[in-house]
């Protein structure tokens, strides 16, 4: 475990007061102390709080998270994210206890399709391929041909249409904005390549409560202020399709617009860091605008302290992800509670879902890019 690294300031907190600094020391001693006892690994979203993300072990996106904890050889799984995310560890992980510091931390989008509503709507379209988004349950996993990340969803529905023809139909959830933009991304290199739109790409109308609220209005306003900024923007995000237009229509500089995964912007930081380190003392400050949960803010200012990351919506905080505090993560370890367990027959089907997914990565050497 490494010196953790001084925090950044978060500017939305959710709610959550700042620990005094002796509580704070004396919490992150107490939690390594028992994972370490416990044979424990902590694993921490991106989106957590600074200190949750400061005691982890590992930082990251839901399903790289995951796929890092089944390599380990720790017994314990603490998961630092939302349910949805903690279940995914557990199928991947059926051999390890996964336990969240609080059961009641859920997620919007994965709430925004249930197991009936999917099963309804694949009755509509029989024959379907369905594509889900890895923010959804295990449940809905488990009714999924393949799941994808805002990462690899475009290489993915290309590889469904390789595979099974250009006129299948495909049942793609549950965000919406995501949805919107791979179709947009397709069929627009199809159009470059003389090629006829895809059709017959359905789109569940589900969305992140916290990146729909990212509008382009704020967009214009913080880009008004810092005109020379670069800006990374979830595909998630409600502003996403409106940008992919202004940029068609010439009215965004593509230079400096960049849709990335919460992997892809920590990609760009680091990206950053080094130019910075290459043009040593007196360059000047560069800035970019974040599209995306405020708590993303942490990992690319500790990745790249020389560039000024501003968020696009202070508000875009989300209290599902600031419910997982310190205390909590102390009380799970030490009393084993949380215990998140997904039924065998479930674990097995969405864990088929997941492995297709990384399988065709693996092929189109597509990065996985969680949300």
């Amino acid at each position: 475990m490494t010196t953790p690294l001084p925090m950044a300031p978060d500017p939305v907190r959710a709610g959550v007061p700042e620990l005094g600094v002796a509580e704070l020391t004396a919490l992150r001693e107490e939690i390594r102390a028992l994972a370490k006892a416990k044979n424990a690994v902590i694993l921490a979203h991106n989106y957590q709080l600074p200190e949750i993300q400061d005691v982890a072990d590992v930082v990251g996106d839901s399903l790289g998270l995951s796929i890092e904890a089944a390599k380990t050889d720790a017994d314990v799984i603490v998961f630092c994210g939302v349910h949805f995310m903690a279940e995914s560890a557990s199928v991947l992980s059926p051999d390890k206890t996964v336990l969240i510091p609080d059961v009641k931390a859920g997620c919007s989008l994965a709430d925004s399709i249930t197991p009936d509503q999917l099963r309804e709507w694949q009755a509509q379209h029989p024959g379907a391929v369905t594509a889900m988004y890895v923010n959804t349950t295990a449940e809905v996993k488990a009714l999924t041909d393949y799941c994808v990340t805002s990462g690899n969803a475009v290489p993915v529905i290309e590889h469904i249409y390789r595979e099974h023809g250009e006129d299948t139909e495909i049942l793609f959830g549950p965000d919406m904005f995501l949805g919107s933009f791979v179709q947009k991304r397709i069929n627009a290199d199809r159009a470059a390549a003389g090629r006829p739109p895809i059709t017959g790409f359905h789109v569940w109308d589900g969305e992140c409560h916290v990146h729909a609220g990212i509008r382009p209005s704020d967009i214009d306003a913080v880009r008004g202020l810092h005109p020379d900024a670069d800006f990374l923007i979830h595909p998630e995000c409600g502003c996403s399709t409106q940008v992919m237009e202004y940029v068609a229509a010439g009215d965004v500089d593509t230079s400096g617009v960049h849709m990335l995964s919460t992997g892809g912007m920590l990609d760009f930081a680091h990206d950053q860091a080094e130019k910075a380190r290459g043009d040593g003392e007196g360059a000047p400050r560069r800035t970019a605008i974040v599209a995306t949960e405020t708590g993303m803010l942490h990992p690319l200012r500790m990745a790249a302290p020389d560039v000024d990351f501003i968020p696009a919506n202070t508000q875009a905080a989300c209290g599902y992800m600031k419910m997982i505090t310190l205390p909590k993560v102390r009380d799970v370890l030490r009393d084993g509670t949380g215990v998140v367990d997904v039924p065998q027959d479930v674990a097995d089907r969405a864990r088929l879902s997941i492995e297709r997914m990384i399988a065709i990565g693996r092929d189109a050497n597509a990065p996985l890019g969680g949300e």
